[in-house]
């Protein structure tokens, strides 16, 4: 099934008392009845604390889509992707809304402080999912199994669980060093209740990612052979190679090479593209498991909540569009994109380039203002709807899984990375690679391009061609020097009609002022 480690009871209610209201928590054991000897007594308790730890990214909290993990913030917006594409697609010109809830204009008029409350969600929500993965290695500890009687097969399977909890703290580490530079660190090692978490800076936290990813690589089961949503070696690969590409931003040291090594692996590991691009998306897209590497399983019946893909459909739909051609039940009218992404294809229609996938019907290619959303053209990629055309499950919460990698990341990464002088790749690779993705966007070869064609400027096109509204956007024009420059504007980019630069200082977010104030080892990034 779909959704096997989400089926399992998500009870685990003891991981639940470590809400991360502040990173201080980060340090403190839960103090509800339901203790760790309790839940942690048998093999089964194991597996659906993991099912917490993974679950964790696919819901708000454990009382349904009204409930809430993180302190401070409306449960319907504390979903992890929700938060987290707001701050890397509102900042760009892949998005802007029109909903004017509070902080939410600030992303694409590029003036949040350190008091934005989504900004302090997203932080407070990463914190927590550490929290989460830190006492569960911790649990499991071979150890600790030992002194709980379990042993052999169970125990063995235990300490796999145990890495997959490392890979997910690490993916979350990396979401902070990206976003924020300079997080609260601590890990299982550390002895609950010692004091406030140290700030780890940006380069160190890199090695660490990178160590950690290293160690367990090959402890992960092979390709492709875990439980649908859960993790294998391929996304520990992936993750290395998105963050060898963007070493130079995180450490000042270029890491092409290496990022061309991991993407490499990650390709030659089984995965193939799917078909169709237009069914990537879909409600039936766990059939996408050859192509996706990773995934947040979202589900109308279990996973109920208003973020991550139900947010993504919803929101997208407005003006005249019918939501009930995308398997929904109404849209919200918030989220649209900027001309630049439309620009990018040759027909908006998608009659050549099916990744093409706007709804301009009255909508306006130009913004006069962000806040009406029938000015931007609307993004039709998310659709509750499977591939014959039948609804998902719920009209109100949809089955449409996120993935974390995609294949077509990862030869995008190969490609952008031989171009900027990485070695153990060459050039004709890099080609077929793009080739392959426009083959089946176009459908056949007719949109290919040739060698003389491909430079760093197609490959940041063709990222937003193939990846739109996925959450890579903010990290692309940082590694491209395009964020805060004069040199690349977009409509309302910094809350001027035809765009303006910002400040250097804002291709990092601020350190949350909450945080701040509850933890003195702290120090604020520059500028704010």
């Amino acid at each position: 099934m779909k959704r096997s480690i989400l089926k399992l009871t998500v009870v685990a209610t003891f991981l639940a008392g470590a809400v991360a209201s502040c990173s201080k928590k980060l340090d403190l054991f839960p103090t509800n009845d339901i203790t760790a000897e309790v839940v942690y007594s048998t093999p089964q308790g194991y597996k659906q604390s993991l099912a917490k730890v993974y679950g964790a990214f696919a819901l708000t909290g454990n009382g349904g889509p009204g409930s809430g993990d993180i302190a401070g913030i409306d449960a319907g917006t504390s979903d992890f992707f929700r938060l987290y594409w707001k701050a890397q697609e509102l900042s760009t010109d892949e998005a802007v809304v029109a909903w004017g809830d509070p902080g939410i204009q600030d992303f694409h008029n590029m003036n949040w402080t350190a008091a934005n409350p989504m900004l302090t969600g997203l932080y407070y929500r990463s914190t927590y999912q550490i929290t989460l993965c830190n006492e569960f290695i911790r649990q499991s500890a071979p150890g600790k199994v030992a002194e709980r009687g379990i042993s052999g097969a169970d125990a063995t399977n235990i300490a796999g669980y145990a890495v997959e909890a490392r890979f997910l703290r690490a993916y979350q580490y990396w979401i902070l060093m990206d976003l924020f530079g300079n997080p609260p660190f601590i890990t299982e090692a550390d002895v609950i209740g010692a004091g406030n978490p140290r700030q780890i800076r940006r380069a160190e936290l890199f090695t660490y990612i990178e160590n950690e990813l290293k160690a367990i690589e090959t402890l992960l089961p092979a390709y492709r052979t875990n439980e649908y949503g859960r993790v294998d070696r391929g996304a520990a690969q992936a993750l290395l190679a998105r963050l060898y590409l963007n070493a130079g931003v995180y450490t000042g040291t270029n890491r092409f090479t290496d990022a061309i090594t991991y993407a490499s692996r990650v390709i030659a590991g089984g995965y193939t593209l799917i078909g169709d691009y237009r069914n990537l998306m879909l409600a039936d897209n766990n059939l996408n498991t050859s192509e996706f590497i990773g995934t947040i399983n979202y589900d109308g019946i279990r996973t109920q909540n208003f973020g991550g893909t139900t947010f993504l459909t919803h929101a997208a739909i407005g003006g005249t569009m019918n939501a009930s051609d995308f398997g929904v039940d109404n849209g919200w009218g918030g989220i649209r994109t900027t001309r630049r992404i439309p620009d990018l294809f040759p027909d908006v229609t998608g009659a050549a380039d099916r990744r093409s996938q706007f709804f301009t019907s009255g909508q306006s290619i130009d913004i006069a203002n962000q806040t009406t959303f029938t000015d931007g053209f609307a993004i039709t990629k998310y659709r509750n709807r499977t591939r014959s055309g039948a609804n998902g499950s719920n009209p109100t919460f949809v089955d449409i899984d996120m993935p974390l990698f995609r294949l077509a990341e990862m030869y995008l990464i190969y490609a952008e990375s031989v171009l900027r002088g990485g070695t153990g790749g060459d050039a004709a690779t890099a080609l077929n690679y793009v080739n392959l993705l426009r083959t089946r966007a176009y459908g056949n070869a007719t949109g290919n391009i040739n060698s003389g064609q491909l430079n760093l400027d197609f490959i940041l096109d063709e990222r937003a061609r193939e990846l739109y509204w996925e959450g890579h956007r903010r990290t692309d024009l940082i590694r491209y020097n395009r964020f805060v420059e004069a040199s690349y504007l977009w409509p309302w980019k910094g809350g001027v009609r035809d765009g303006t630069a910002v400040p250097a200082f804002r291709r990092l977010y601020p350190i949350p002022a909450n945080d701040l104030q509850a933890n003195n080892n702290l120090v604020q990034n520059p500028g704010y």
